[in-house]
This record gives C-alpha cells, sequence and structure tokens, in this order.
C-alpha cells in the first residue's frame, strides 16, 4: 500500500525543504507543493487568508492529484498549511491508504531566521508568527506536532520516517 505524507505548519518553518529530502528518499515518489498549485490562479487571485479566496478549487485539485498519484503507485509527500477542516477532509478522503500528518513547528526566533534565508519576494515576515501562533490554537492531537527548532532537517526526515505516532489511524 502507497504512503501519503502531509506535511504542514506555518510559513517559513521547513515544509518545502523536509518534504523534498522525504521524496527524494522514496524510490516512486511525487512531491505535491500546494503553494505551487494555489499560485495556479491569475486572473482572480486572492491570497489564502483573505476573503473571496480560491480554497475550495484549490482542495478539489490537490485531493484529486493525490489520489491519482496514490492510485498508480506512488507514494506522495504534499505540503501546505492544513487547518482542522482540511485535515478531516483529507482524513475521510484517503482513510483506505497509510497517511502519515506531521506539523512542523519551531520557535519564533527560528521561524523569522528561516523566514529571512528566503528569496525577498517569497518572504511572509510577521504573517509567520500570526500561522505559528493559529497552528498553537489548532487542536491538533499532540503526537503530530514535531519540533524543529534544534534538529537538523535529515533528523527531521528520518523521524518522519521511521516514527509512527505520525501515523493516521
Amino acid at each position: 500500500m502507497n504512503n501519503l505524507y502531509i506535511i504542514t505548519g506555518p510559513a517559513g518553518v521547513g515544509k518545502s525543504t523536509i518534504s523534498y529530502k522525504i521524496a527524494k528518499n522514496i524510490t516512486k515518489s511525487a512531491l505535491i507543493e500546494g503553494d505551487n498549485i494555489y499560485s495556479q490562479v491569475v486572473g482572480g487571485y486572492v491570497s489564502a487568508w483573505k476573503e473571496g479566496n480560491h480554497l475550495n478549487i484549490f482542495w478539489k485539485i490537490c485531493l484529486d492529484t493525490i489520489e491519482t498519484y496514490l492510485s498508480d503507485g506512488y507514494d506522495v509527500i504534499f505540503n501546505y498549511i492544513v487547518t482542522p477542516k482540511a485535515f478531516e477532509m483529507i482524513k475521510e478522503r484517503f482513510k483506505e491508504y497509510n497517511v502519515k500528518f506531521i506539523i512542523l513547528m519551531c520557535d519564533e526566533e527560528t521561524i523569522l531566521k528561516r523566514d529571512s534565508e528566503r528569496l525577498e519576494d517569497c518572504r511572509m515576515n510577521e504573517r509567520c508568527i500570526t500561522l505559528l501562533n493559529n497552528f498553537k490554537e489548532y487542536d491538533f492531537e499532540e503526537k503530530y506536532y514535531l519540533d524543529t527548532t534544534d534538529i537538523s532537517a535529515d533528523d527531521v526526515v528520518k523521524t518522519i520516517q521511521e516514527d509512527n505516532r505520525f501515523l493516521i489511524k
């Protein structure tokens, strides 16, 4: 059975870096960057956190794409900001698969440092802290959280791949 890795957390926490490293470790994998799908909309683009956004079509495209890869024998690594509502959608849609759900977190100083290392037009600045606080307030089980403040990217990847606590049952 194929595996689905859902990597989430606030902007700047390292979702893209970790997701890419996981995908590289798997023989037959597909990496789906949620930001890339969300930004496919050009005319009528609205930021995801603003009213009038296009999250409904975004999630339809993401879930269908994930399912297409899984059904064709790929392990899928998907990263994006996943709210509790989206988590329930994912859980229901992929209950026939092994799904690991990981919320990457770190302290404020680290997230701002990581964000500052991005290309200037990709920086989220204070939005990182807003999202960090949102994830602290969400009602996710504690087992899904992984603090990456003092852990190397390779150790984060190893933990995600080896630790079954992240499995959605």
